[in-house]
């Protein structure tokens, strides 16, 4: 098969399962979207685990096909159901839970976990990525492929701005002197080498996240159905972030997600925030020397996490639901886990998986492989709310505008609160 790039990942795929009793039946087709929106190739990767799938069950079949984003597939996948073909199973957000048990497209896990062996492999996951994975009691998502957020640094340039190349900065102001000491300018005083890189295009709002929990705020309740834009540590954490921008060491405006580790390997910049997805990218394509660190505390460490949940769909056959488990169940298995994480960087989504000889070893040979799971302590829910999407465009929209110099970030945020406000009015 052809292989294709992390960019172009929607998977719809084809399982089959069949009875081996005297009379077979027809494979039974359960449609598998599945996005990436992360930097690398993980197509044949993909394909070999469907291999290996399809042979250990061999009445189910599962044929992968990619083009896509997350945001493309929680809309095909909303639009299947309604017009009532959805995918059986997916991987989408798990910021995505609230909008698709609002639009009724997704039952619970917990149907499907019988067994103790099935409890025993619910409870396994890491407690971090299963608080955007429950809500009321019950069980919607998987984790699989879950992310935190973590800074790269460039160790040559580091030693030669005389820093410490061997960790990265460990606080708020630990990083600005570092960017300030790693920013370079040409003759004419334009600035050829940035200290410090944080995304602003593509995911502004789980960038702005990270920030927001150091200075130890939390934008929505548990519930979904409030926020708290406009909370002074909120303000003052984009005021951090507009404050790089404006001593220099940042770039101004938008930056790109998608461009962000391209200008980190041509050393354009000197220190990146980004997904720990990105990792394996990363160790691939930089050619330097590079550390990985946890993000610098403000008032107190931690990141949000991220990524994509498996999600079982509604209007769907029981047979169909029941194959659609059993390849959940067994693609997170410790053992697949490890390789996974191995193959993509993502973060290993249960202790189990770190307690693997592969995951084990690769830990010890290369130590930024650990980093993310280091910072699952320190972690929280990624923002999510009842209409998640309306709502984190109004708090996207509010971040640019400050970035950007439209707004200051008191009154970008006390109109991202309004808006806010009034879409979640009726989710009281």
């Amino acid at each position: 098969m052809q292989k294709r790039t992390f960019n172009q990942i929607i998977i719809a795929s084809t399982l089959g399962l069949g009875s081996m009793g005297a009379m077979a039946q027809a494979p039974t087709d359960v449609s598998f979207f599945y996005p990436v929106a992360v930097g690398g190739t993980i197509a044949k990767y993909i394909d070999d685990l469907a291999a290996e799938f399809t042979k250990e069950n061999p009445g189910i079949k599962l044929t992968p096909i990619y083009a896509g984003s997350y945001q493309d597939t929680i809309v095909k996948a909303l639009t299947a159901h309604k017009s009532g073909t959805p995918p059986v199973t997916s991987v989408l957000l798990s910021t995505d839970m609230f909008t698709l048990i609002d639009e009724d497209a997704i039952v619970p896990i917990d149907n499907f976990v019988k067994t103790a062996d099935d409890k025993a492999w619910l409870g396994g996951f890491y407690k971090a990525f299963m608080a955007n994975s429950q809500t009321g009691g019950k069980t919607w998502g998987v984790p699989f492929q879950r992310s935190t957020i973590v800074l790269y640094y460039n160790k040559e340039l580091l030693k030669a701005a005389g820093l410490d190349a061997n960790r990265g900065p460990a606080t708020w102001a630990e990083m600005a002197d570092y960017a300030k000491k790693l920013t370079k300018k040409d003759a004419s005083g334009k600035v050829t080498q940035y200290g410090v890189q944080i995304p602003s295009s593509g995911f502004p709002y789980w960038l702005f996240q990270a920030l927001a929990v150091e200075n130890d705020a939390i934008l929505a309740n548990d519930a979904g159905n409030a926020v708290k834009f406009d909370d002074p540590k909120v303000v003052e954490a984009l005021q951090y972030w507009v404050d790089l921008g404006k001593q220099g060491v940042h770039p101004t405006g938008v930056v790109e997600w998608g461009t962000t580790p391209k200008d980190f390997f041509e050393k354009k910049v000197a220190m990146m925030w980004t997904t720990t997805g990105n990792l394996t990218n990363v160790k691939n394509n930089a050619k330097f020397d590079f550390g990985v660190a946890m993000l610098p505390a403000g008032k107190r460490k931690g990141s949000p996490t991220g990524g994509g949940n498996f999600y079982i769909f509604k209007k769907s056959t029981p047979t169909q639901q029941e194959a659609a488990f059993k390849f959940i169940k067994w693609v997170t298995q410790p053992e697949r886990a490890a390789r996974w994480s191995i193959e993509t960087g993502y973060v290993a989504v249960s202790p189990a998986a770190y307690a693997t000889e592969a995951l084990r070893k690769y830990g010890s040979e290369f130590a930024p492989a650990l980093v993310a799971r280091d910072q699952l302590p320190f972690s929280v829910a990624e923002f999510s709310t009842h209409d998640n999407q309306r709502v984190t465009k109004a708090l996207n929209d509010g971040l640019q505008a400050a970035l950007t110099g439209t707004k200051t970030p008191a009154a970008a945020m006390a109109d991202a609160q309004k808006e806010a406000e009034r879409i979640l009015r009726s989710y009281k």
